[in-house]
């Protein structure tokens, strides 16, 4: 007989593990089935692992520039090897933490692969090929996401790679070209190029980071550019020729075709969804465009069998996974007023330096929607803490409503913003008006002031501009 749960997830990523948790706490038998490492994607190989790269790149960055603090340094050199190393580290110790959760919890860990059948089971299949199949009240889809893979790059590990081998090269090259300017793309191009590789972006879009304000992209390119970074947008690589001892990369730009050598090609054209081969046809669960089909607290068509995270339709991103996670255990235990997520009130963080951060609409969105806006900027080089820092570059740009005051974006680039945005999030969650703002006091000095010092500008109030 099947071993019997209230609940299973399939998957233990940034989804899959708060789930489980949180379907713990709420008195539900709860088993979690991980084919590699607990955590996922996002905290062995993506989310974790690259701040931890990052965060060597930056200090770096600090050692050759500590003259500008009035400190002189000796000889220093970056050992990739080390800050490998260090980044592999990091990842461990935060997949152990985990396991620390799921033993805290009561959840049951099941190793292998996962794959959903009828009747509210899942089979796994274990290393060693036995398979076992168990029955549960209500199964959780988290199985993430992949990187995606282009036609025209096909990926052989070695020259042409992925974020994962990106995290694990043995050595530095000397020159790299990134296909893709989204999170991905634009983080792995500072660690490389602040470390001293030659690297090279080509974006399809007309912008680096596509997805985010006009202003932000053409504030990064400025920034990637006076870093040595080259940047051709609108372009498209249409062949890797990995014959030779590097690369040679053909790319179609608006200039005509050109042909770039570099040592490595990283392809960061975004995620698709893991979903081939894990029981979806044989279960009748419905998918569009890659994506499993749910309804607003994510049950799929079939009943007793929930989908969360990269496999859904909203914003690839661990915290939203996270956040679709308590809804949907929520939901299936019977809490009451368990309320829908907000897609557009979703904080995208990009990790890179300078640090971008925004929520809500962008201008040109919001203007499209029919808005009359009231929209302000701050820049960083007339903020004291961000001068005192040695960190100028950048500004928070934010976006009301005229008629109404409503909060309807904010979007900044500059250092250490990725932790401001948070409390835009709020404010939007709140209702906060742009008038609320004017009146909330900020600490002095601090970058986070420069969200009241842009309400002013929008408002025709600025004391600092």
């Amino acid at each position: 007989m099947a071993s019997q749960y209230d609940v299973i997830v399939v998957g233990s990523g940034p989804g899959g593990y708060v789930a489980a948790i949180r379907a713990s706490q709420l008195g539900l038998k709860t088993a979690v089935v991980e084919r590699e490492s607990l955590g996922g994607i996002c905290l062995n190989w993506g989310c974790i692992p690259t701040k931890a790269l990052l965060k060597s790149a930056q200090v770096f960055e600090y050692i050759k520039h500590s003259k500008d603090y009035g400190i002189t340094v000796g000889d220093s050199s970056a050992d990739f090897s080390a800050v490998i190393k260090r980044s592999r580290g990091v990842a461990d110790s935060m997949s152990k933490g985990v396991a620390f959760l799921m033993k805290k919890n009561k959840i049951d860990i099941i190793s292998g692969n996962g794959k959903v059948k009828p009747g509210k089971k899942v089979e796994v299949t274990a290393q060693d090929g036995k398979t076992t199949e168990y029955e549960a009240k209500s199964i959780i889809i988290a199985t993430g996401g992949r990187a995606r893979q282009l036609p025209s790059v096909p990926l052989d590990g070695v020259k042409v790679i992925e974020y994962r081998k990106a995290m694990t090269l043995e050595n530095r090259p000397d020159s790299m070209l990134v296909i893709g300017s989204g999170a991905i793309g634009v983080e792995f191009a500072y660690v490389y190029a602040s470390m001293g590789t030659k690297v090279t972006i080509i974006e399809f879009l007309p912008n680096i980071v596509p997805v985010e304000d006009e202003d932000i992209s053409k504030e990064l390119l400025r920034q990637y550019k006076k870093m040595g970074v080259d940047i051709y947008t609108s372009s498209e690589v249409t062949k890797v020729d990995t014959s030779g001892k590097g690369c040679k990369v053909s790319v179609k730009t608006p200039d005509g075709e050109k042909t770039f050598e570099a040592d490595i090609v990283l392809s960061a054209a975004g995620v698709v969804a893991n979903i081939e081969n894990i029981g979806l046809e044989e279960t009748g669960i419905k998918t569009d465009r890659g994506k499993i089909l749910t309804d607003d607290y994510y049950k799929t068509n079939v009943d007793g069998y929930f989908a969360i995270g990269d496999v859904t339709k909203g914003q690839a991103l661990a915290h939203v996974a996270s956040a679709e996670a308590i809804i949907c255990v929520e939901k299936i235990a019977g809490l009451p007023h368990v309320e829908p997520l907000n897609y557009n009130n979703i904080p995208g963080c990009t990790y890179c330096t300078p640090e971008i951060a925004s929520v809500g609409y962008t201008e040109k969105a919001a203007r499209e929607a029919g808005y009359e806006l009231k929209v302000g900027k701050f820049p960083f080089s007339a903020s004291g803490k961000a001068k005192a820092s040695g960190t100028p570059e950048g500004f928070v740009k934010v976006i009301f409503d005229a008629k109404y005051g409503e909060f309807l974006g904010a979007h900044f680039i500059g250092n250490n913003v990725t932790e401001m945005i948070a409390e835009v999030v709020a404010a939007r969650r709140l209702e906060t008006t742009g008038h609320e703002i004017l009146k909330a006091v900020h600490p002095h000095p601090t970058m986070s002031e420069a969200i009241k010092d842009a309400t002013e500008a929008a408002y025709g109030e600025a004391i600092h501009l």
